[in-house]
């Protein structure tokens, strides 16, 4: 009888499950005399979510993908039963399970083992298969890196876990009580560790997401499946190439460059020849002035460097700077990885270099739930410039706190407070359409010794993650930023000497600036994130979000005044070709203070679906709505504006290592939609519209990546002002046409050969302005080189003679770009109309480094600009021509503890 209701429940369920495009499983669990089991629990994939056999043994398990699942079943009473079950589409698996009565108590089997299991960068392991006292049957860890291993008998029990050949396998020995169950969790290092595999040094698309990535994208996807260029400076390559500043790790991307340093205080970066990339701190800009956006930072504190090429309007609503269109730059810094080591670190060099470091983190508790890590630096250092030097010291905390399995808490805090001499550089001897730059002698300096611009940056950001499901995360981030300087230092006047009527190029009429900045940013966002959601053969993985973004800024600014409390434009005349007194003249004093403040408001709702409708193509729909207001002490009244930009790309992967991809998306200015023309209506936000298309590839396991890209980006409706020719206030505002810049592309990063990594880069830019009725038609904007390129080479020995040695050598070419615009009006920065301007010089930077590990001792030694090559960065408008740094080396020892 018993027999007959088993198959007859089989029968039965086979037609109500018949025709619901699932797979399934389906069966009874029996002892060894055929009696059914009640209440034994059944687990899929080390799932923690499970089914439970009911008074008859029968239990049911759905909506499984075909492929191989691994079966745990577990009962107090009975031992362990572990098996693999293969399922087809749409197919119901039957199976009869028996469980053997255990020998021992039944109490001596209530003990079990659960927790996750994470890689160095505390992602989740996905699929590792555990194996218990060398027990053939594994049980895995599911897509948030859990597992579970349950009716095991008190007592020493050994764990071993294996995954692929991406990690080193790991063995754990345990001691159970009776009843207990261990908590744990379990990192899993890198075979790249040992030279054995690469996926430690993947520069760009490494096959995860990288840690703060969230916070610009928004969605949790590996870069190469992103419809968007994405570059990753992970810290093993800022350490490996001794990178000191946000250029130098840049450099090792396609199609960026350093706009300008402005006197070597900070720096103000450029994408597809967009000035003043918006560059984030954790997510959250720092410097919010819309013509710069730069950035004053540390690298020790950094853990990558994360370049988002194209729109960032869909996911950050960052469309009011001038660099927006172009990209975004996101520094991520250090958090915990839940080990107990640390870094102590010594680097000295030329001009006087002196810079100890310290990364130190540790587990706070047991448990492994709760852990800190302390980033810190000092440097001092001279220049090859007499009287030029810096002083900054930095320091980095952060804390995680995971107190359950579904919630992860990060805190961190990022300090920097430096003192640097800005330095005006050289000057063009000659009219502004001739290049005649004047090879300043490394003795000579323009400046007086006093100047000095002092400067508070910090940065603090809270992010919480809570899985509701194992398919739904909320994920809820507040940052801030307080970036503060105050600047004293001399400057050059626009007017040029003249004697007689007759212009000396060698002669400037020589000032002194004094000003300060109080610019505090502080961004909220709320995402609901789905993974994998099903939707009929369709999956889905999305995010919606709200965000807001504050912005208080007051600058203040000072007259210049004579000893007589008399206003005056300049101090001094100064001859480059005569000496030059650096000693601030006496009886000068700043007076009359003018404070500017402005407060912007900003919101934003988002959405993004990235469907997969198989394994061949996906697509990628968005859209964004923002909203802004804005109101300052120098307009009457508040200005406002609100747009939708959206957003649609498509994947197709025709082979697994290979990834087409197309998109468009659009980025709307809001910080011109209130600007009026001389009949006073409003202009409107100007919009730029982007094509981007290319492929992503990764070859040889994932060792080796080679991505192109192609870009066609249009600004439409920029507006121009149109100033009185004396004061230059603006008047009102005219349309100037559109500006085009489209290009190419190219990244090669990865391991050639076993032991040599290569990152290589290629980028060429074709900007013009058209229409346009205030630039020359065909001219190219400022700074925007054609050509860019980019190698670095490093060779790994891991055995003979040499072992533990590494060799690197790296090159980086920036052509020829035009110091300013060609523009056909006056334009409120000195520019005589209609005047070419000349293009700045290209140059090639070549670079070396050698490394050498003792046991726990690093060395390092790096030769920068080997050939001593000249180049400059430069906002010529502004008085602005920096010399890149000529030939310097350094040697810095670590220690591992």
């Amino acid at each position: 009888m018993k027999h007959i209701y088993t198959s007859f429940s089989l029968f039965f369920c086979c037609i109500i499950t018949f025709g619901q495009n699932l797979s399934s499983i389906q069966g009874f669990i029996l002892d060894e005399q055929g009696i059914p089991i009640e209440n034994s629990t059944v687990y899929i994939d080390g799932n923690p979510s499970h089914k439970t056999s009911d008074s008859k043994g029968f239990f049911f398990i759905e909506q499984l993908e075909k492929g191989t699942h691994s079966m745990s079943v577990f009962h107090p009473n009975y031992s362990l039963h572990n098996q693999e079950i293969s399922l087809i589409s749409d197919s119901l698996k039957q199976i009869f399970i028996v469980l053997k009565a255990n020998k021992d108590s039944i109490a001596n089997h209530n003990s079990g083992i659960e927790g996750y299991i994470f890689d160095e960068d505390h992602q989740p392991v996905v699929n590792a298969n555990l194996y218990v006292d060398g027990n053939t049957n594994s049980i895995q860890t599911d897509p948030s890196g859990y597992f579970s291993i349950y009716g095991l008998k008190e007592g020493a029990h050994n764990l071993f876990i294996q995954n692929s050949s991406l990690y080193s396998e790991h063995f754990e020995n345990i001691f159970l009580s009776p009843n207990e169950i261990r908590n744990i969790t379990i990192t899993l290092n890198s075979l790249a560790k040992t030279d054995k595999n690469l996926d430690e040094v993947v520069v760009y698309g490494k096959k995860k997401v990288p840690n703060g990535l969230d916070m610009v994208t928004r969605i949790p996807i590996d870069p190469q499946d992103m419809i968007q260029n994405i570059s990753i400076i992970p810290e093993k390559i800022i350490k490996e190439q001794g990178a000191l500043s946000l250029s130098d790790a840049t450099q090792n991307v396609a199609g960026v460059t350093l706009f300008g340093s402005y006197g070597g205080v900070r720096e103000s970066m450029s994408i597809r020849g967009y000035r003043g990339t918006p560059v984030l701190k954790n997510g959250v800009q720092v410097d919010s002035d819309f013509r710069t956006a730069s950035i004053a930072s540390d690298m020790q504190g950094v853990e990558s460097v994360q370049v988002l090429k194209g729109s960032a309007a869909l996911t950050q609503g960052i469309g009011d700077g001038l660099g927006s269109p172009g990209g975004v730059i996101n520094v991520v810094t250090k958090t915990p990885k839940f080990k107990d080591q640390g870094n102590i670190s010594i680097r000295t060099g030329s001009w006087g270099m002196f810079r100890p470091t310290l990364d130190f983190q540790t587990v706070l508790d047991k448990k492994k739930t709760a852990a800190i890590r302390i980033n810190s630096a000092y440097e001092r250092s001279d220049s090859y410039k007499s009287y030029i030097n810096k002083e900054k010291f930095y320091i980095n905390p952060s804390f995680e706190w995971r107190p359950d399995d579904k919630t992860r808490i990060v805190l961190e805090m990022d300090y920097l407070d430096s003192n640097v001499t800005p330095d005006i550089g050289t000057i063009n001897l000659a009219p502004d359409n001739i290049e005649a730059l004047f090879k300043m002698p490394h003795s000579k300096f323009l400046g007086f010794k006093s100047d000095n611009m002092h400067n508070k940056t910090t940065t603090y950001s809270t992010r919480l993650y809570r899985d509701l499901t194992d398919q739904l995360m909320l994920r809820l981030a507040y940052a801030g930023s307080s970036y503060q300087t105050e600047s004293t230092a001399a400057s050059l006047t626009k007017n040029k000497f003249s004697e007689n009527g007759v212009i000396d190029y060698s002669k400037r009429y020589r000032t002194l600036n004094k000003s300060a900045r109080d610019d505090k940013n502080q961004v909220i966002q709320l995402d609901l994130i789905g993974k994998d959601v099903k939707t009929g053969f369709m999956k889905h993985t999305f995010q919606a979000g709200f965000d807001f973004k504050k912005t208080d800024l007051n600058t203040t600014s000072y007259s210049l005044l004579d000893s007589k409390g008399k206003s005056v434009k300049y101090i001094d005349v100064i001859d480059v070709y005569s000496p030059i007194s650096n000693v601030k003249p006496a009886g000068y004093t700043f007076g009359d203070e003018k404070v500017s403040s402005s407060n912007t408001s900003s919101y934003g709702f988002t959405v993004q679906d990235v469907v997969s409708f198989n394994s061949y193509i996906k697509a990628m729909l968005g859209v964004r709505y923002s909203s802004k207001i804005s109101q300052s002490n120098s307009t009457i009244g508040k200005t406002q504006g609100n747009a939708w930009d959206p957003f649609f790309g498509v994947m197709i992967t025709p082979i697994e290592n290979i990834n087409i991809f197309g998109s468009y998306t659009t980025t709307s200015d809001l910080r011109s939609a209130a600007n009026r023309d001389i009949n006073g209506k409003e202009m409107g936000s100007a919009v730029s519209k982007q094509w981007e298309m290319g492929f992503k590839s990764s070859w040889f396991e994932n060792r080796l990546f080679f991505n192109a890209t192609y870009f066609n980006i249009r600004n439409s409706d920029l507006q121009y002002g149109i100033t009185d020719g004396v004061s230059n206030v603006v008047l009102y505002y005219i349309l100037a046409g559109d500006l085009k810049r489209s290009g190419i592309e190219l990244e090669l990063t990865g391991k050639i050969l076993p032991n040599l990594q290569a990152i290589l880069g290629y980028s060429y830019l074709d900007a013009k302005y058209e229409d346009s009725p205030s630039y020359v038609d065909g001219s190219r904007p400022m700074n925007a080189p054609h050509t860019t390129f980019n190698g670095w080479l490093r060779y790994a020995f891991d055995k003979g003679a040499l072992k533990d040695l590494s060799l690197g050598a790296g090159v980086y070419y920036v052509g020829s770009r035009p110091v300013n615009e060609w523009s056909l009006v006056a334009d409120g920065h000195g520019t005589t109309p209609g005047v070419k301007p000349f293009l700045m010089p290209s140059y090639l930077t070549v670079n070396a480094q050698a490394g050498y590990k003792i046991k726990q001792f690093d060395i390092q030694v790096f030769f920068n600009n080997i050939f001593n090559e000249l180049g400059y960065n430069s906002y010529y408008r502004g008085g602005f021509i920096n010399q890149i740094d000529p030939s310097n080396f350094g040697i810095q020892v670590g220690y591992n503890f």
